[in-house]
């Protein structure tokens, strides 16, 4: 059961509209990388798992993201203002002006429409964590690249509380994973010499060298 709460997990504002902002905002909105797509997959992924704290975790952080996904759109919405003008419309902001009314759409910042491939699940929880990880990582460089293109004191505030909650659910996630123990993908690692064989291929030189592989582990973030 999910419900909604009126009010917005953190206040977003603008300073001033700027649709060609929002147009690239639409990434964190229905981009591969985006909140729309963090929150289907964790929750997509939690259908199967049966381990009570890792089912939590998942749908907790999913629910999260449909309210960081909340916070883009209402910012969107700010920045795109309350002036149609589809003549002066740039790539990636044109279905805004003849479409959808200036309503935030489920594109990224091309105009391209949210679709359910950017959505990884496998039912094996260490690979699905890995993915998550990576998911939140990306989530984090895109939002970065955002912040450095706009002086708007009041947007580069939502963003840089949403970078942190990334890198939250990025510290949580690999957490998770440290706790995995022989769990699905796990318990097959190493079980013949040629998962520790490193193959020298770039030549001259030797600048990396692995002699012994171990299972993927994070240290303690603590």
């Amino acid at each position: 059961m999910f419900k909604h709460e009126k009010v917005l997990l953190h206040e977003v504002g603008v300073e001033r509209p700027n649709p060609s902002y929002a147009a690239m905002l639409q990434e964190q909105l229905g981009g591969p990388h985006g909140e729309l797509k963090a929150a289907m997959q964790y929750l997509s992924q939690s259908f199967r798992i049966k381990d009570p704290a890792l089912k939590d975790l998942f749908l907790d952080v999913a629910a999260e993201e449909l309210s960081h996904m909340e916070m883009v759109a209402t910012t969107i919405n700010l920045l795109n203002g309350h002036e149609q003008d589809a003549n002066n419309a740039i790539v990636g902001t044109i279905e805004a002006h003849v479409l959808s009314g200036l309503n935030p759409v489920l594109t990224n910042a091309s105009g391209e429409l949210w679709t359910a491939a950017y959505v990884d699940v496998t039912g094996d929880i260490a690979a699905d964590i890995l993915s998550n990880i990576a998911a939140e990582q990306r989530a984090k460089v895109v939002y970065e690249y955002l912040y450095r293109q706009i002086n708007d004191k009041k947007v580069r505030e939502t963003i840089d509380f949403l970078l942190n909650r990334e890198e939250a659910h990025n510290t949580l996630f690999r957490e998770a994973f440290n706790k995995l123990q022989e769990t699905g993908s796990l318990k097959d690692w190493g079980v013949t010499q040629d998962s520790k064989l490193y193959f020298d291929l770039s030549t001259p030189g030797k600048y990396f060298s692995l002699t012994n592989p171990k299972p993927p582990k994070f240290e303690n973030s603590q």
